[in-house]
């Protein structure tokens, strides 16, 4: 029985949605470019049965991927659970079986599997593009190969033998100047285990290039910066062991004195070449950029003082309080003593960690920083829970880290955005020269609508209108004719 007045806190707008649907040629309003041919698929997170626990993460929630068709001016919307083992143990029981998020020690006895917790991964964060294929990942396990126009879950995969982790991360880098790209696992060998295995494939889908090695401890490693030369690695602040998991506690707590680190990988190189920095205590989930030259690596990047995740408590018994990100500069010098990265916040403005940007200056020094952010100057005519998750993120920024300026692109005062996805008007178009994909929570009419934005303008040019409620996105991703099979 599917009973979420239990257990699950989120109501009205947010509560689960589960359903699969498909609607062709959707409502449109506005005009949709006609450069835009090809799909962008998105990843939810949709509790198919309530969480054991109410204070459980809504990373937990089961995979769901959608597909939006664009095709001479039209749309078509394809939405499917992802297949997972999770799934379809949960299914055949018609019950929830998983216990909090990665600690499978709270597991229902039926499912429960200590030495391989990977296959308990809802596959619900970020969809991916390696080698022609296309997976729904989360870190805590192996990707999902999904059949790219029906959705159809074609099983998990460890690329033929050759991944050499229990985990693969949600945000694999591409450089386009190489046709690399760069994947990892962490925790590879198991749960609260210290090592990460990083890697890099070929347009082919080879692996070229692997190295395994340590962190300092154990903590949430959920994205990396690649530079022309490096792989950048930061970490800290969550923290894990077995002991913690063994009690049934969450996978990560909040360490307030345990400092930050980078790990700055050489592509190519050996565990013994990497540079190891340490800063003070940082949230940094997400990346932008990053590059270097001979002396200095730059990084970019949405970071925030403390704690950023309600969920995971503190471990001296603080209580939470959201620290806000802005958009900062890392610079680590690569030949000189100190171990310690300089820090210039780039933006007072206070932004999600969800940055985007245009993916061809991956690796080189970029000009333009996409993020979603909460305007508080702006109207809003709606009503959020008590959530620290869900403030009134209303707008589109376009930030400029060149001239320090800030274009900004309002969706209503009713609607919230989601993650912004750039894509370019033409293979060879200049950077930020295209158009910027973000659903939006129509939180008025309940429904999903998706923006469609000139990224130089910032101006709307469509809305593609949905009929009913999607579940909320994680990460989004552009495909076009040249990146996958679709018909």
């Amino acid at each position: 029985m599917a009973d979420f007045s239990l257990t699950h806190s989120l109501s009205g707008f947010f509560s689960p949605v589960r359903f699969e649907a498909d609607i062709l040629d959707c409502v449109v309003t506005g005009t949709i470019p006609r450069e835009l041919n090809g799909a962008f698929y998105r990843l939810h997170g949709d509790w198919l049965y309530a969480p054991k626990f109410r204070d459980e993460a809504s990373l937990s929630a089961d995979g769901y991927i959608s597909m939006l068709r664009f095709n001479e001016g039209s749309v078509d919307y394809r939405g499917r659970y992802v297949r997972t083992d999770r799934y379809n143990q949960q299914s055949a029981a018609r019950r929830q079986l998983y216990g909090y998020y990665r600690n499978p020690h709270t597991d229902d006895p039926q499912v429960r599997d200590i030495a391989h917790p990977g296959r308990r991964t809802s596959a619900n964060t970020a969809p991916v593009i390696i080698a022609g294929n296309l997976y729904a990942t989360k870190e805590e396990g192996l990707p999902y190969r999904i059949e790219p126009n029906t959705l159809g879950t074609l099983g998990p995969t460890d690329f033929s033998g050759a991944w050499k982790s229990q985990t693969f991360t949600a945000h694999p880098k591409f450089d386009a100047a190489t046709g690399e790209t760069f994947a990892y696992g962490y925790e590879a060998s198991g749960l609260a285990s210290r090592d990460v295995y990083l890697c890099s494939f070929d347009r082919s889908g080879k692996i070229t290039w692997e190295v395994r090695f340590d962190v300092p401890y154990p903590s949430m490693l959920h994205d990396i910066a690649l530079s022309k030369d490096y792989v950048v690695i930061p970490g800290g602040g969550t923290v894990t062991s077995a002991e913690r998991l063994k009690s049934g506690r969450p996978h990560w707590g909040w360490d307030s004195n345990q400092p930050s680190y980078y790990a700055l990988i050489p592509r190519g190189g050996a565990a013994a070449d990497i540079r190891w920095f340490e800063g003070p205590q940082r949230s940094i989930v997400h990346t932008a950029n990053a590059w270097n030259d001979d002396n200095v690596l730059t990084l970019d990047a949405p970071v925030a003082n403390g704690n950023t995740w309600p969920w995971f408590e503190d471990v001296h018994g603080a209580p939470f309080a959201m620290n806000d990100f802005t958009i900062r500069r890392l610079t680590f010098d690569l030949h000189g003593n100190s171990a310690q990265p300089l820090e210039e916040v780039l933006f007072e403005q206070a932004v999600t960690s969800f940055t985007r940007i245009d993916d061809r200056l991956m690796a080189r020094q970029n000009r333009y920083i996409f993020v979603q952010y909460a305007d508080a100057d702006r109207p809003f005519e709606s009503h959020l829970p008590d959530d620290p998750r869900l403030r009134p993120v209303n707008c589109f920024g376009r930030f400029d880290v060149i001239e320090r300026t800030v274009q900004s692109y309002f969706a209503g005062s009713t609607h919230i955005l989601q993650e912004p996805t750039f894509v370019p008007n033409s293979p060879d178009a200049a950077e930020g020269h295209g158009y910027l994909l973000g659903t939006v929570h129509n939180l008025k009419d309940m429904r999903s609508e998706l923006v469609i934005v000139n990224a130089l303008t910032m101006q709307e040019c469509a809305r593609v209108i949905l009929p009913f409620r999607n579940a909320f996105q994680v990460h989004g991703l552009w495909a076009s004719l040249a990146d996958l099979p679709l018909v």
